[in-house]
């Protein structure tokens, strides 16, 4: 008499998918993060170029730029007639946006916008744009910031 035919997976053969799947997941989640803060960076590039524009616009009625600082989602001056963050909502902000004076010049002459990342980007860092349409970053990788 014959042993009833068997079915299921040695152990090897186990060990040898688990394996596979830890090798395609090492060389695809690093991909997937890149791709994830390049949409974020991306996101920011666009908030800002659009707190710019309503900070011209708010400059042509007022005949000054709108300064303001934005810690974690809680803005000073409280009330800010711009978006502050990037993205569809505060709650789901990648980055919170701010305003100052640029360097060597008052509110009324310049601006400087910035966006802070909400979770640590150390290739982009805070990306700023200021009203004399130069960009810069802080990260240790410019050349991906205005990419």
């Amino acid at each position: 008499m014959r042993a009833p035919f068997q079915r299921g997976f040695t152990l090897i053969e186990l060990m040898i998918v688990v394996a596979v799947i830890a090798i395609l997941a090492a060389v695809a989640y690093p991909s997937y993060r890149d791709s994830v803060l390049k949409g974020r960076r991306a996101e920011a590039r666009t908030a800002l170029t659009e707190l710019l524009q309503q900070q011209e616009r708010y400059m042509t009625q007022n005949n000054s730029y709108f300064a303001f600082t934005n810690n974690a989602g809680t803005t000073t001056p409280a009330a800010v007639p711009f978006k502050t963050y990037s993205g569809d909502s505060p709650a789901n902000a990648a980055y919170y946006l701010s305003a100052s004076a640029c360097p060597s010049s008052t509110i009324a002459e310049c601006v400087v916008v910035a966006a802070e990342p909400v979770q640590a980007d150390p290739d982009a860092g805070t990306l700023q744009m200021l009203s004399t349409s130069t960009k810069t970053c802080t990260g240790t990788r410019p050349s991906v910031c205005w990419k």
